[in-house]
C-alpha cells in the first residue's frame, strides 16, 4: 500500500468505489468542454454506422452482381460506388473521432495534473511527513498520462466497440434470429467470468502503480541528497537499493500484465468460440438451402464485428481497470484536505504599519507524529510592536515550533497565538504569511537566476527594488562575479552557488518582503566571518523599528536583542537581557560560557 493511503489526510475511500463511481468523478473535468463531447460523440456514432453498414453492401455484391442473373453493370457500378461512399463516411467519421477525443485526452490531463498540484500545495505539514515527494511526482505524471490514455483513447475505443458489438448484435437478429438467439445466451454465459477476472486487473493496476511510485520516490529522495551518497561511498548501496525496488515494480507489473493477458485470452476465446459454432450452424443451413451465401455472409461479418467488438471490449476494461487504479491514487491527494484553513468570514490585517505585536497565550502543542510529547508546554510570551526578541536554547527545546504556529502550519491544542490582537485562527493564512518575512537555516534556491530567486518575496517588486534589496544583504558583491550577472542560471536547489551565497538570495528574498514580522532561523548560520558582519549589519538595518524573533545558537549573533527568551523541553525558563542572564548563573549562563570561553 503506499505512503498515501495510510494518512490520515489523504481521503482513502476511493480505494473502496466500484469502477463507475471513480471514473465519475472525471466529469468535472470533460464537463467545460461538453460541445467537443458531443461532436466526439457524433463521430462516433458515425462511424459505426458506417461500418455496420458495410456487410450490407457485401450482401448485396454477393446475392445480386454473383448471383449469375443479368444485371446491368450500371447496378454494378453502383453497389461498388456505395461501398466506397461509405469507407468515405467511415474514414472521416473515424478521424474526427480521433481527434477530438485525443484533444479532449491531452486537455483533461493537463486540468487534471493542474488541480492536483493545487492541491497538494495548500496542504499542512502533517501531509508531507508521511507522502514524499516522489510519490506526490510519480501520480502527477504516471498515473495523469494513464488517465489521458483513458479519455484519449480507451474510452473511445470502448465506446465505438460497444456500438459495434451492440449494432452487431442486433443485426444478426435481423440476419437470423435463431442464430443469433443462439450467440445471445452463449454471450451472456461469458460475460460473468470477464468482469470477475477484471476485479482482479484492477486490484493488480494499483499496486503495480503503487511500486512505481515507490521507485520514483526513493529515487527523487537520493538524487536530492548526492553530495552525501557520494560522501559516504554509498552509490553501490544505493543502486542495489532501487535495483530492488525497480524489481519489486517490475514483477508487480508482470502480475498485472499476466491477468491483462489471460483477461484478454479468455475473452477472445469464450467469445470466438461461441461464435464459431454458430457459424457451424449457419454452414449447416446454407448446405440445406434454408440460407443464401450471401446472407451467411452478411451474418459471417456481423459475427466477426461482435466477435472483434467483443476482444477489444475486453482489452479496454484492462486500460479502464489499470487507469481506475491511477484515478483513485489522484483522487486521494485531490480530496485531501489540510487541519489549517481559512475561517469562513476571515479578519483583516493592517496593511500600512512597519512592526507587529506577537503574543503567546498560555500555548500548549504536541506535533501530530508524537502526540504524547508536549513541543511547547504552557508556552506565554508577547513581543511589543518593534522589539527584537531572541529565542535561545538547546536542540528540540521549540524555538523552531514557535516559528511554525507563528506561520499557522499547525494550531496548538490549547491556548492562543495573536499576530497585533487577532488569533491567528480568525485569520486567513495566507494573509497572515503574507506579513510575515522568513530566513530559515536551510536556505532555499530555486532553479532560476537571482533576479527571479529574490523577486520570489514581492512578485510585483521592480528591478530596481529587487537589486535595492540585494544589495542590502550583500548579494550584489557576487552576482557580479557570475557569468551573466543577474540572469545566471544558479542551477537547482542552487548547487552552483556556496551555502553562505544562497543564504544571502534568501535573506534578500525576506528584505524585499518588508514584512511588519520577521523570522531569522539562524539567518547567519552559513556565512563566513566577513560575510557574516555585513549581513548582521544589513539585517541590523532591516530589523530596525520591525517585530524581529531570532532563533540563535551563536549567541554572539544575539547579544545586543531587546529580550532573550531562554527555552528548554518546551518551556521557557528564562528571559532577560545578555549582561542580566548570563550573571543569573541559568541555562543561558552554561550556553554562554562555553561559546564565549571557546571564542
Amino acid at each position: 500500500m503506499s505512503d498515501a493511503a495510510a494518512d490520515p489526510g489523504v481521503e482513502p475511500a476511493a480505494a473502496r468505489r466500484g469502477s463507475r463511481a471513480v471514473l465519475a468523478a472525471l466529469i468535472p473535468f470533460l464537463a467545460p468542454y461538453r460541445l467537443r463531447v458531443a461532436l466526439a460523440a457524433v463521430a462516433l456514432i458515425v462511424a459505426a454506422a458506417a461500418t455496420l453498414a458495410i456487410p450490407l453492401a457485401f450482401r448485396q455484391l454477393i446475392d445480386v452482381a454473383f448471383s449469375g442473373a443479368l444485371v446491368s453493370d450500371e447496378a454494378v457500378d453502383a453497389a461498388f460506388l456505395a461501398l466506397f461512399g461509405v469507407a468515405v463516411v467511415l474514414a472521416l467519421g473515424t478521424a474526427l473521432r480521433y481527434y477530438c477525443v485525443s484533444w479532449l485526452g491531452e486537455r483533461v490531463s493537463t486540468d487534471l495534473r493542474r488541480a492536483v498540484y493545487r492541491q497538494v500545495l495548500r496542504q499542512d505539514p502533517r501531509f508531507f511527513e508521511t507522502l514524499r515527494a516522489g510519490e506526490v511526482l510519480s501520480r502527477l505524471t504516471t498515473d495523469t498520462t494513464l488517465i489521458q490514455t483513458l479519455v484519449g483513447t480507451s474510452v473511445s475505443l470502448g465506446l465505438r466497440n460497444l456500438l459495434l458489438f451492440v449494432g452487431g448484435l442486433a443485426m444478426l437478429v435481423v440476419t437470423s434470429p435463431r442464430l443469433s438467439s443462439i450467440i445471445v445466451g452463449l454471450l451472456a454465459l461469458v460475460v460473468l467470468p470477464i468482469l470477475l477476472f477484471g476485479r482482479r486487473v484492477r486490484r493488480l493496476s494499483r499496486d503495480s502503480q503503487d511500486r512505481i511510485a515507490d521507485t520514483s520516490a526513493l529515487a527523487g529522495e537520493t538524487l536530492n541528497a548526492m553530495q552525501i551518497v557520494q560522501a559516504y561511498a554509498r552509490e553501490d548501496f544505493e543502486t542495489r537499493r532501487f535495483a530492488d525496488a525497480n524489481e519489486r515494480a517490475f514483477a508487480s507489473a508482470i502480475r498485472r500484465v499476466r491477468a491483462r493477458s489471460l483477461l484478454t485470452a479468455l475473452a477472445i476465446v469464450l467469445v470466438f468460440g461461441a461464435i464459431v459454432f454458430v457459424l457451424w450452424l449457419g454452414a449447416q443451413a446454407v448446405l440445406e438451402g434454408r440460407m443464401t451465401t450471401g446472407l451467411l455472409m452478411q451474418f459471417i461479418m456481423y459475427a466477426v464485428f461482435v466477435g472483434g467488438a467483443a476482444g477489444a471490449i475486453a482489452e479496454v476494461y484492462g486500460d479502464v481497470q489499470r487507469a481506475v487504479g491511477a484515478t483513485e491514487r489522484l483522487l486521494e491527494l485531490l480530496q485531501a484536505r489540510p487541519a489549517i484553513v481559512a475561517p469562513a468570514n476571515p479578519r483583516a490585517l493592517l496593511r500600512d504599519h512597519r512592526a507587529a505585536a506577537i503574543e503567546f497565550d498560555d500555548v500548549v502543542f504536541s506535533y501530530p507524529s508524537r502526540p504524547g510529547e508536549r513541543a511547547l508546554d504552557s508556552v506565554s510570551l508577547r513581543v511589543a510592536t518593534g522589539e527584537t526578541v531572541a529565542l535561545v536554547g538547546p536542540s528540540g527545546a521549540g524555538k523552531t515550533t514557535m516559528f511554525q504556529l507563528l506561520l499557522r502550519f499547525y494550531d496548538p491544542q490549547s491556548g492562543a497565538i495573536r499576530f497585533d490582537g487577532i488569533d491567528l485562527r480568525d485569520l486567513d493564512p495566507a494573509d497572515l504569511r503574507g506579513s510575515i518575512g522568513l530566513v530559515s537555516q536551510d536556505s532555499v534556491v530555486f532553479s532560476a537566476d537571482a533576479m527571479e530567486n529574490i523577486r520570489y518575496g514581492r512578485l510585483d517588486a521592480s528591478d530596481d527594488e529587487v537589486i535595492a534589496a540585494a544589495r542590502a544583504a550583500r548579494v550584489d558583491e557576487f552576482v557580479a562575479r557570475l557569468p551573466q550577472g543577474w540572469r545566471t542560471f544558479l542551477g537547482e536547489r542552487g548547487l552552483r552557488l556556496s551555502g553562505g551565497q544562497r543564504q544571502r538570495i534568501a535573506i534578500a528574498r525576506a528584505l524585499l518582503r518588508n514584512p511588519p514580522l520577521l523570522l531569522l532561523d539562524e539567518a547567519t548560520s552559513a556565512l563566513d566571518a566577513e560575510s557574516e558582519r555585513a549581513v548582521q549589519d544589513a539585517l541590523e538595518e532591516a530589523m530596525h523599528g520591525r517585530t524581529t524573533l531570532v532563533i540563535a545558537h551563536r549567541l554572539a549573533t544575539v547579544v545586543d536583542a531587546d529580550r532573550i527568551v531562554v527555552l528548554d523541553r518546551g518551556r521557557i525558563v528564562e528571559t532577560g537581557s545578555h549582561d542580566t542572564l548570563a550573571a543569573a548563573g541559568g541555562l543561558y549562563s552554561r550556553l554562554a560560557a562555553m561559546q564565549f570561553d571557546v571564542r
